[in-house]
């Protein structure tokens, strides 16, 4: 038996900032690390394959996804921008990579949803991954369709899939907000490894929060992945209290889950 649970692992996005946090705990738990993005990417440990590729070609996917086990998808449009941007980057090229793996028979899919598909749900509300969708902007809605595909191809293909909504995934809180929506890097490394490990997924939807005090969510549906975050933001707010004082309750990046997202115009007008 291997002694790891997918032999060849595919990371995509791998010049993003999520990415690179997460190469070093990957490159340890397979056989095989094969690494993409658009950008240019250098060889940074010894069982890895750097391969430079679009998300919008299909041909591209096929080819990458080849001898691969699992996926762990960090690619694509990462914040709110044009419609043509995000429908080639999160729609069509969540399409390709479906398609890519479905024909390539990959075991299991673990990617970057996010809070932003759920985002017009109040601050007061706290939700769990049976909340009906309320995506916040073109971002938030190409996230929808990105978790509706994976319970398609799992219903339809037995594709397995971690869809993980990451709040607010940075090396400290930055704002209010982000006292309960943060997701610190060494949790999002157990996160992933715990999406790895579990023995049965089929379309887990699980939030990428870190074990915060101020709670918007209930990953009760999630328990099987076993993934039991460390690090809290509470730490930090006596730093954000002297930085910004206190917030006032109307100010819209704490009105709604999504925060500014929700409150922004429209991104092509």
């Amino acid at each position: 038996m291997s002694k790891h649970k997918f032999n060849n692992i595919l990371l995509t996005g791998a010049a993003g900032a999520l990415g690179e946090q997460l190469r070093k705990t990957l490159s340890q738990n397979c056989n095989l690390l094969k690494i993409t993005d658009k950008e240019k990417l250098l060889k940074k440990f010894e069982n890895e394959v750097v391969i430079q590729a679009d998300l919008s070609s299909l041909e591209a996917m096929i080819d990458l996804t080849k001898n691969i086990d699992c996926v762990v998808h960090m690619g694509g449009q990462s914040i709110e921008g044009s419609w043509d941007n995000v429908l080639n980057s999160n729609i069509i090229g969540m399409y390709n990579l479906y398609e890519a793996c479905r024909k390539n028979k990959i075991k299991r899919v673990i990617w970057a949803s996010s809070v932003h598909t759920v985002g017009f749900y109040p601050r007061s509300e706290v939700i769990d991954s049976k909340a009906m969708p309320r995506p916040d902007s073109n971002y938030g809605l190409s996230k929808v369709f990105g978790e509706s595909l994976a319970q398609y191809y799992w219903d339809k293909y037995k594709l397995e899939t971690v869809s993980v909504r990451i709040y607010s995934c940075v090396p400290e809180p930055k704002d209010h907000r982000m006292l309960s929506t943060w997701l610190s890097y060494d949790d999002l490394r157990s996160l992933i490894i715990a999406c790895i490990n579990c023995p049965n997924v089929q379309h887990s939807v699980i939030f990428g929060v870190s074990n915060n005090d101020s709670v918007l969510i209930d990953n009760k549906y999630a328990k099987h992945v076993g993934y039991k975050p460390k690090d809290n933001a509470e730490e930090f707010r006596s730093l954000i209290e002297k930085k910004d004082g206190f917030i006032d309750s109307t100010d819209s990046l704490v009105t709604t889950h999504g925060g500014y997202f929700a409150s922004s115009g429209h991104f092509d007008d």
